[in-house]
């Protein structure tokens, strides 16, 4: 796979780290690393099938620092307001702490973060993934269909569901997926695949019947869309996926409807903002009856172009691809990216046995005694 460029510049040095099973390959254009370290971030990128966690930062503009780790079937991520990550997992909803006090590092990391605490969901298909205000995660509870928070004494708790859902049921009857926040946190706007309320009836319906609601009045704000994923607010504008078109978009909220930017090689899912750049994830079409026979692969047809399975920046401006990082191998498929500020090159710890999880040991500040007795905070 020949990455590509605008210029005709050495692509950069990788430099990897992590648990590597399953295999895969990375590679970046000319330019990505220079770019992302100009733009002061960090990565997390989440695979789907084969349940990976990346953490790609830029420790100079000619270097990419790449550090993957496992959690079954890994899917959305974002950053809290404390400097951790929160990931929804196969059935766990993930929150890690970055144990590195700023302006400091461990072994060249200028952030490490470590699992502090799972709140276990079961399968309930969780997508997209927040932190509110309070602190507390909620995500996209697609088996049940509904926004959903997490609790410390049951599977999780219902905040929301769309108007036109009459039962909280494990039936994925509509596919939500996505959760926009505004700037305090608080989630605004959520993706289906249909507005449908039978057990699985939206996958009947994939083209051109996808819904942009508000959170909470429940209005839809956008139709016609197909297979939409990743809503996003970014300046006062409302951009999202409409993966099985392959487009990058925005929502044109006065009139409605869904205004494309860009077409992009890809079932696109994952999508965040830096540098002037829209970060977009693409995903290989998959060969089943749910994700087959979209828009998408008509429109690669026309375009003689091959899928790809990659990270693109698209120019906010200008509409084009300015960069690439490709994964390939046994990485077939991308859900979430989240943007980490101020960061160059983090790591994360897994939670296998004999790994850096059980040495990295430290001491929180002394509990009194008589805090034992006190009585728990209502919740």
């Amino acid at each position: 796979m020949a990455p590509m460029s605008s210029n005709g510049s050495t692509p950069p040095a990788i430099r990897t780290e992590g648990d590597s099973a399953p295999p895969y390959a990375i590679e970046a254009s000319p330019g990505f690393a220079a770019w992302l370290h100009a733009a002061g971030v960090a990565l997390a990128v989440t695979t789907y099938q084969i349940g990976k966690l990346f953490l790609i930062g830029a420790d100079t503009p000619q270097t990419l620092s790449v550090c993957e780790r496992t959690f079954q079937r890994c899917l959305g991520v974002a950053p809290d307001r404390q400097g951790g990550l929160v990931l929804a997992g196969l059935h766990a909803i993930w929150r890690f702490a970055n144990v590195i006090p700023p302006g400091q590092s461990l072994e060249g990391h200028d952030a490490v973060f470590l699992p502090r605490i799972a709140w276990f969901t079961g399968d309930v298909q969780a997508h997209d993934v927040a932190v509110a205000p309070s602190g507390r995660p909620v995500f996209i509870n697609t088996l049940f269909s509904c926004l959903a928070a997490v609790d410390e004494d049951a599977s999780f708790r219902r905040i929301w569901q769309p108007p036109f859902i009459t039962a909280l049921a494990p039936q994925d009857r509509c596919h939500l997926n996505g959760l926009a926040t505004d700037r305090n946190g608080l989630p605004r706007y959520v993706t289906a695949a249909a507005e449908t309320d039978t057990p699985r009836g939206w996958r009947d319906r994939r083209e051109g019947s996808g819904v942009v609601l508000s959170v909470p009045d429940g209005k839809i704000i956008c139709r016609g869309l197909t297979m939409p994923h990743s809503p996003r607010l970014h300046e006062g504008r409302l951009y999202l996926l409409n993966a099985g078109t392959g487009e990058f978009g925005f929502v044109d909220t006065d009139a409605g409807c869904f205004r494309p930017i860009c077409f992009l090689p890809g079932f696109a899912r994952g999508l965040a903002f830096a540098g002037g750049c829209a970060l977009v994830g693409l995903s290989l079409p998959r060969a089943d009856a749910t994700f087959s026979d979209l828009p998408l692969e008509a429109k690669l047809q026309e375009r003689k172009l091959e899928p790809q399975c990659a990270v693109v920046a698209v120019d906010l401006a200008t509409g084009q691809v300015r960069h690439t990082l490709r994964l390939g191998g046994v990485v077939r498929e991308l859900y979430d990216i989240a943007v980490l500020p101020g960061l160059r090159r983090p790591m994360l710890v897994g939670t296998q046995a004999g790994g850096p999880l059980d040495r990295l040991v430290s001491r929180g500040p002394d509990l009194p005694f008589a805090a034992l007795a006190a009585a728990p905070a209502a919740g």
